[in-house]
């Protein structure tokens, strides 16, 4: 298993299947495995083990990821590319510890003014935001999370959404998407927080994930439209996209199984699954 699918929680199915895949492809060999591996009668144990000094030593393997930076990008499985990070290059965090640190001495009274302060940014970023500035409402939305203390949790929470609606038009949707988790986190009835997180992840193909926000959106409003319609909408297209990706998993896997067998004269032909409609499992049938 790589170490991506080690060290990441959140991961989509189909990356699951093209690491496993990718892992197997490296692991057999492929370009001396059909043209070398060829079992005649009379062969022993020994014509298959290797001599003395003739394994691949670690040194001689180049090592594509030693000169990577690996704070800042990332190894694309599908394109076999290293990008930069959309997460990692995420220059407006909040380091919320920094903030609880520098509010210990204020007082009430400062902690007031800061809220103002953070308020009339949150406004000005909205009047940004309605004439398409979005560069310029995303800093003052991320400014003014800088400043808002941590105790006006409701007034965070909308500074949060309102700058996932910034990134969602300059189409940072997983940059958008942590900003609706943090506005849900800071308060988790806030409606519109629900739907641009729903928005986000439609666009970028998490539709399991879209629909369960969709579903929560109808809890707490059931006479929202467009999540009636989504709810409607989605299980069809969630459907579709597992069976593409059942497809082509299982065609991923024939051809590894075709790789395995060739030097045997067989192929994954020769083996048919058969369902046992008593336990609903599997048997293996060997057809010559």
């Amino acid at each position: 298993m790589s170490d991506r699918l080690k060290s990441t929680s959140n991961i989509s199915n189909e990356d699951v299947i093209e690491d496993l895949t990718k892992d197997l492809e490296v692991s057999l060999n492929t370009e001396d495995s059909t043209t070398e591996f060829v079992i005649n009668p009379g062969s022993s144990l020994d014509d298959f083990i290797p001599a003395a000094g003739d394994a691949q030593k670690k040194s001689d393997i180049p090592d594509k990821y030693e000169d990577w930076d690996k704070d800042n990008i990332t190894y694309d499985a599908k394109s076999d590319k290293a990008e930069s990070d959309d997460d990692a290059s995420d220059t407006d965090s909040i380091d919320e510890v920094s903030l609880k640190d520098a509010e210990v001495d204020l007082t009430d009274d400062q902690k007031t003014e800061r809220r103002l302060m953070a308020e009339e940014l949150k406004i000005a970023g909205n009047d940004d935001f309605k004439i398409g500035e979005y560069e310029k409402c995303l800093e003052k939305y991320t400014e003014g999370l800088r400043i808002c203390p941590l105790q006006f949790t409701q007034q965070r929470s909308i500074l949060y959404c309102n700058r996932s609606a910034a990134k969602m038009k300059l189409e940072k949707y997983k940059q958008a998407i942590k900003d609706c988790n943090k506005a849900i986190e800071l308060d988790d009835k806030y409606l519109k927080a629900y739907y641009r997180r729903a928005q986000s992840y439609e666009a970028t193909e998490k539709l399991d994930e879209c629909l369960a926000d969709y579903k929560k959106i109808l809890e707490l409003d059931p006479t929202h439209k467009e999540a009636q319609s989504a709810v409607i909408r989605l299980p069809p297209l969630i459907e579709e996209k597992n069976e593409k990706l059942k497809k082509e998993m299982l065609g991923k896997l024939k051809d590894l199984g075709n790789m395995i067998l060739k030097p045997f004269g067989l192929s994954t032909e020769n083996f048919q699954l058969q369902q046992n409609p008593d336990t609903k499992g599997y048997m293996i049938n060997f057809k010559q």
